[in-house]
């Protein structure tokens, strides 16, 4: 269970990292939101990965999930919600007034 987890946390983020380094706005937006997935599962899985586990103390359990991780995973999709829609703006704007979605959008020669 370990082992599939850390892949996937990896591949998310390799492929977000890819996604980043491309010259077009929409891929790196893509790849930003994949990279929060990474660091959500990240967090998420750092709680312990225990299946039927009970996120709360009773007597005679012995394993139970930490439901910190819970809840900062819960914190962390509300505001990468919010930082994927300011991105998304902040793009579309910059696309509407250059007609163009390359983030590396060349200077205009002025002679």
């Amino acid at each position: 269970m370990e082992i599939l987890v850390a892949s996937a946390i990896g591949i998310l983020t390799a492929a977000g990292i890819y996604l980043v380094l491309r010259l077009r706005t929409f891929p790196v937006i893509l790849g930003i939101s994949l990279l929060t997935y990474a660091v959500n599962v990240f967090l998420f899985a750092s709680g312990r990965l225990a299946v039927g586990a009970p996120p709360i103390l009773r007597d005679g359990v012995e394993v139970y999930a930490d439901p910190l991780p819970q809840a900062l995973v819960l914190t962390a999709i509300v505001i990468s919600f919010g930082m994927t829609a300011v991105v998304v703006m902040i793009g579309l704007g910059a696309f509407l007034g250059s007609d163009t979605d390359r983030v590396d959008d060349p200077a205009e020669d002025a002679s």
